[in-house]
Protein backbone atom coordinates (compact mmCIF):
# COMPACT_ATOMS: atom_id res chain seq x y z
CA UNK A 1 0.00 0.00 0.00
CA UNK A 2 2.87 2.42 -0.06
CA UNK A 3 2.45 5.12 -2.23
CA UNK A 4 -1.67 5.25 -1.86
CA UNK A 5 -3.13 8.12 -0.98
CA UNK A 6 -6.03 7.66 1.46
CA UNK A 7 -9.18 9.63 1.15
CA UNK A 8 -9.45 12.20 4.47
CA UNK A 9 -5.96 12.56 5.50
CA UNK A 10 -6.05 16.22 4.07
CA UNK A 11 -3.19 17.10 7.07
CA UNK A 12 -0.63 14.70 5.91
CA UNK A 13 0.02 11.18 7.27
CA UNK A 14 1.59 11.02 10.77
CA UNK A 15 5.80 12.24 11.29
CA UNK A 16 7.94 11.97 14.21
CA UNK A 17 7.59 15.06 15.87
CA UNK A 18 10.77 14.64 17.93
CA UNK A 19 12.23 15.14 14.01
CA UNK A 20 10.00 17.83 13.12
CA UNK A 21 11.26 20.09 16.25
CA UNK A 22 15.01 19.24 15.32
CA UNK A 23 13.99 20.76 11.79
CA UNK A 24 12.53 23.55 12.92
CA UNK A 25 14.55 24.53 16.16
CA UNK A 26 16.19 26.94 14.44
CA UNK A 27 12.95 29.43 14.55
CA UNK A 28 12.14 28.41 18.18
CA UNK A 29 14.15 30.89 19.58
CA UNK A 30 13.99 35.11 19.67
CA UNK A 31 12.85 36.51 17.61
CA UNK A 32 10.00 34.59 16.41
CA UNK A 33 9.81 31.97 18.96
CA UNK A 34 6.84 29.63 17.77
CA UNK A 35 5.76 28.16 15.09
CA UNK A 36 2.81 26.67 13.64
CA UNK A 37 2.30 23.13 12.81
CA UNK A 38 -0.60 23.16 10.39
CA UNK A 39 -1.64 26.32 8.53
CA UNK A 40 -5.23 25.12 7.56
CA UNK A 41 -6.62 22.60 9.93
CA UNK A 42 -9.57 23.21 12.33
CA UNK A 43 -6.70 23.91 15.38
CA UNK A 44 -4.21 26.26 16.34
CA UNK A 45 -1.17 23.80 16.75
CA UNK A 46 2.07 26.07 17.75
CA UNK A 47 5.30 24.71 19.05
CA UNK A 48 6.88 27.95 21.16
CA UNK A 49 10.44 27.44 22.14
CA UNK A 50 12.46 29.70 24.55
CA UNK A 51 13.60 31.74 26.05
CA UNK A 52 10.41 33.88 26.04
CA UNK A 53 9.15 36.01 28.66
CA UNK A 54 6.30 38.59 28.28
CA UNK A 55 4.49 40.99 30.83
CA UNK A 56 1.07 40.85 29.31
CA UNK A 57 -1.54 38.74 30.35
CA UNK A 58 -4.32 36.93 27.37
CA UNK A 59 -7.71 36.49 27.55
CA UNK A 60 -8.96 33.58 25.23
CA UNK A 61 -12.42 33.26 25.20
CA UNK A 62 -11.76 29.58 24.22
CA UNK A 63 -9.07 26.91 26.49
CA UNK A 64 -5.58 26.26 25.70
CA UNK A 65 -3.53 23.10 26.04
CA UNK A 66 -0.45 22.65 26.98
CA UNK A 67 2.15 20.07 26.79
CA UNK A 68 5.67 21.00 27.59
CA UNK A 69 7.89 18.79 25.60
CA UNK A 70 11.74 19.74 26.63
CA UNK A 71 12.26 22.09 29.98
CA UNK A 72 10.54 23.79 32.09
CA UNK A 73 8.13 26.52 31.53
CA UNK A 74 5.75 29.05 33.91
CA UNK A 75 2.50 29.75 33.30
CA UNK A 76 1.52 33.23 35.39
CA UNK A 77 -2.43 33.61 36.07
CA UNK A 78 -3.75 36.38 37.04
CA UNK A 79 -6.67 35.28 39.64
CA UNK A 80 -7.96 37.85 41.10
CA UNK A 81 -7.28 41.52 40.38
CA UNK A 82 -5.60 43.61 43.08
CA UNK A 83 -3.62 40.21 43.83
CA UNK A 84 -0.33 38.97 43.08
CA UNK A 85 -0.04 36.88 40.21
CA UNK A 86 -0.02 33.30 40.47
CA UNK A 87 2.77 31.08 38.89
CA UNK A 88 2.39 27.80 37.69
CA UNK A 89 5.01 25.49 37.06
CA UNK A 90 4.90 23.12 33.99
CA UNK A 91 7.54 20.85 33.83
CA UNK A 92 8.99 18.46 31.01
CA UNK A 93 6.18 15.85 30.45
CA UNK A 94 3.28 17.90 32.13
CA UNK A 95 0.37 19.00 29.75
CA UNK A 96 -2.43 21.82 31.54
CA UNK A 97 -5.72 22.42 30.43
CA UNK A 98 -6.34 26.21 30.95
CA UNK A 99 -10.06 27.13 31.05
CA UNK A 100 -11.79 30.22 28.83
CA UNK A 101 -11.11 33.70 30.13
CA UNK A 102 -8.25 32.42 32.51
CA UNK A 103 -5.96 35.70 32.18
CA UNK A 104 -2.45 33.96 31.29
CA UNK A 105 1.18 35.33 30.77
CA UNK A 106 3.00 32.69 29.45
CA UNK A 107 7.09 32.68 30.49
CA UNK A 108 9.45 30.11 29.22
CA UNK A 109 12.73 31.05 30.79
CA UNK A 110 14.61 28.32 29.86
CA UNK A 111 16.76 28.51 26.82
CA UNK A 112 15.97 25.61 24.54
CA UNK A 113 12.56 24.72 26.01
CA UNK A 114 10.18 23.38 23.92
CA UNK A 115 6.32 23.62 24.10
CA UNK A 116 3.27 22.39 21.85
CA UNK A 117 -0.01 24.71 22.85
CA UNK A 118 -3.33 23.68 21.42
CA UNK A 119 -5.77 26.70 21.11
CA UNK A 120 -9.04 26.53 19.20
CA UNK A 121 -9.56 29.02 16.30
CA UNK A 122 -12.60 31.61 17.30
CA UNK A 123 -15.18 32.23 15.12
CA UNK A 124 -15.48 35.20 12.90
CA UNK A 125 -16.54 38.30 15.47
CA UNK A 126 -15.37 36.93 18.67
CA UNK A 127 -13.07 39.09 20.46
CA UNK A 128 -10.08 38.08 22.84
CA UNK A 129 -7.75 40.19 24.88
CA UNK A 130 -4.58 41.39 25.68
CA UNK A 131 -4.19 42.82 29.28
CA UNK A 132 -1.40 44.15 31.49
CA UNK A 133 -1.35 44.62 35.33
CA UNK A 134 0.51 47.36 37.58
CA UNK A 135 3.64 45.49 38.61
CA UNK A 136 3.47 47.09 42.27
CA UNK A 137 -0.24 46.86 43.28
CA UNK A 138 -1.80 44.78 40.51
CA UNK A 139 -4.88 46.41 39.29
CA UNK A 140 -5.28 46.51 35.35
CA UNK A 141 -3.34 49.22 33.48
CA UNK A 142 -4.21 48.40 29.87
CA UNK A 143 -6.85 46.19 28.32
CA UNK A 144 -6.24 45.77 23.90
CA UNK A 145 -9.25 43.69 22.76
CA UNK A 146 -9.33 42.85 18.69
CA UNK A 147 -10.20 39.58 16.70
CA UNK A 148 -6.94 38.29 16.16
CA UNK A 149 -7.12 36.57 12.67
CA UNK A 150 -2.92 36.78 12.42
CA UNK A 151 -0.63 36.58 15.12
CA UNK A 152 2.27 37.55 13.14
CA UNK A 153 -0.02 40.30 11.87
CA UNK A 154 -2.19 41.45 14.28
CA UNK A 155 -0.72 41.36 17.89
CA UNK A 156 2.97 43.85 17.45
CA UNK A 157 0.98 46.52 16.83
CA UNK A 158 -1.44 46.25 19.89
CA UNK A 159 1.88 45.16 21.78
CA UNK A 160 3.69 48.30 20.67
CA UNK A 161 0.96 50.35 20.93
CA UNK A 162 1.08 49.99 24.65
CA UNK A 163 4.64 49.51 25.26
CA UNK A 164 4.56 53.48 23.28
CA UNK A 165 1.53 54.62 25.28
CA UNK A 166 0.81 55.86 28.81
CA UNK A 167 1.55 53.17 30.90
CA UNK A 168 0.27 54.46 34.20
CA UNK A 169 -1.51 52.69 36.86
CA UNK A 170 -5.24 54.28 37.48
CA UNK A 171 -5.08 52.67 40.92
CA UNK A 172 -2.07 53.55 42.59
CA UNK A 173 0.33 55.93 39.78
CA UNK A 174 2.89 53.46 39.42
CA UNK A 175 4.61 53.07 35.60
CA UNK A 176 4.59 49.96 34.32
CA UNK A 177 7.99 48.68 33.14
CA UNK A 178 6.95 47.77 29.61
CA UNK A 179 8.60 44.91 27.91
CA UNK A 180 10.39 43.50 30.77
CA UNK A 181 9.22 42.16 34.68
CA UNK A 182 11.13 44.10 37.62
CA UNK A 183 13.51 42.05 39.43
CA UNK A 184 11.35 40.87 41.65
CA UNK A 185 8.64 39.42 39.29
CA UNK A 186 10.99 37.36 37.21
CA UNK A 187 9.69 33.54 36.54
CA UNK A 188 12.05 30.76 36.87
CA UNK A 189 11.28 27.86 35.88
CA UNK A 190 11.86 25.16 38.88
CA UNK A 191 12.31 21.58 38.62
CA UNK A 192 9.57 19.56 39.88
CA UNK A 193 10.44 18.86 43.58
Amino acid sequence: MTGTTLPGLSFGRPFNFEAWIDEHRHLLRPPVGNVQVWDESGLIVMVVGGPNQRTDFHDDPTEEFFYQVEGGMVLRVMEEEGRPPVDVQINEGDVFLLPPHVRHSPQRPVPGSIGLVVEIPRPEGTREAFEWYCTGCHHLVHRAELQVRSIVDDLPPVFQGFYDGDRTCPNCGATHPGKQWPDTMTPVALPRG
